[in-house]
């Protein structure tokens, strides 16, 4: 075997980019193998000789390769090779701070596109792990790519964090155009079962509509299909905790069926009607416009919380509207109040 003569004395320095000079005694750097004794090269010589043959100018790599930086120099100076620049950065953490693993996460590209992350939601997260360009955080690749400098890598370690990622892939849902965010979602809402592609004329149109109404609430496109499902399929149940406070107050029934008969004779029916029409039924049954418009979300999407609740009444239709209305009605009659 081969290895490379360390001098006794002195110190090797690392002029890193990000941490700075870094000094390693030489008394602590044993004379490291280069050959090995069946003839093949180690890392840290092959590594040398292999940067040196394709002129790199730059290494950036994970901060546990910085203790092999000083014997990679001094071999490049036994070569009479010209170092790169070298920049050593920050590990990636867990959310406990422990090593990452694959239990704290997908792990390949394709499983964030499964569970409906946008690819430039994922570049923008990962590109602000151990780096900071400022205050502003949604950063298209465009944007980005001028703005990085090493400089500005942080020296610690970033920490994984999955509710910051789906948070950043929720601002870049808004930001989609319209026609990419339905072609981006339509797997989604195939794979809950609630259409069957391709899609042509009016139910093409009718799916638009109810992705765009849906993606302001949502932060994954899989949210964005199980945030859906009252568009194409009937409701059961009703959300528990929305009936207790919804339903389950007197007078709740006569209510919706007002409201169903309100709709059943609305002319036009379009968003600023049935606004206004719901309005002025608050007003003759001098109730609050919340008391009128929250049994009504449940009753028609079995949620209590989702887009604006006209966009839901006009996206629904009037008939199927005020017959969920009406089943609703029914059902808290069927189904009183067990405590009362």
């Amino acid at each position: 075997m081969i290895r490379l003569r360390i001098p006794d004395h002195g110190e090797t320095v690392v002029h890193d980019l990000i941490r700075g000079e870094v000094s390693f005694s030489n008394r602590d750097l044993d004379d490291f193998i280069m050959i090995k004794s069946n003839g093949r090269p180690t890392y840290n010589f092959a590594s040398v000789v292999d940067d040196a043959a394709m002129q790199i100018t730059d290494v950036i790599r994970a901060e546990e390769h910085l203790s092999n930086t000083p014997r990679q120099l001094l071999c490049l100076e036994a070569l009479g090779y010209s170092p790169p620049r070298y920049a050593h950065v920050p590990m990636i953490l867990a959310p406990d701070r422990s090593k990452l693993s694959k239990r704290h996460g997908a792990t390949a590209v394709e499983e964030f596109r499964s569970q409906g992350y946008l690819p430039e939601a994922l570049v923008n997260y990962m590109a602000l792990l151990g780096w900071s360009p400022g205050e502003k955080e949604i950063l298209p690749l465009s944007e980005m790519i001028p703005l990085f400098s090493l400089s500005r890598v942080n020296k610690t370690a970033a920490v994984y964090d999955t509710t910051k990622l789906t948070w950043m892939n929720g601002q870049y849902l808004r930001l989609v155009p319209p026609e990419r965010l339905a072609a981006e979602a339509l797997p989604f809402y195939e794979a809950e079962g609630l259409l069957q592609p391709p899609l042509a004329g009016e139910e093409r149109e009718y799916y638009e509509k109810v992705v765009r109404a849906v993606s302001d609430r949502v932060k994954t496109l899989a949210e964005m299909a199980a945030a859906s499902t009252y568009f194409y399929r009937e409701i059961e149940p009703y959300d528990e905790k929305g009936v207790k406070k919804h339903f389950r107050r007197e007078g709740s029934a006569a209510l919706l069926r007002r409201a169903a008969d309100l709709l059943r004779r609305l002319q036009p029916f379009d968003l600023e009607s049935v606004e206004k029409a719901y309005r002025g039924l608050s007003e003759e049954l001098e109730i609050s416009t919340g008391r009128l418009i929250h049994p009504t979300r449940l009753a028609i999407s079995g949620k209590t919380m989702g887009p604006g609740l006209f966009e839901i009444i006009v996206l629904l239709g009037r008939e199927k509207t005020a017959a969920r209305l009406e089943e609703a009605a029914h059902w808290i009659e069927q189904n009183p109040n067990p405590l009362a």
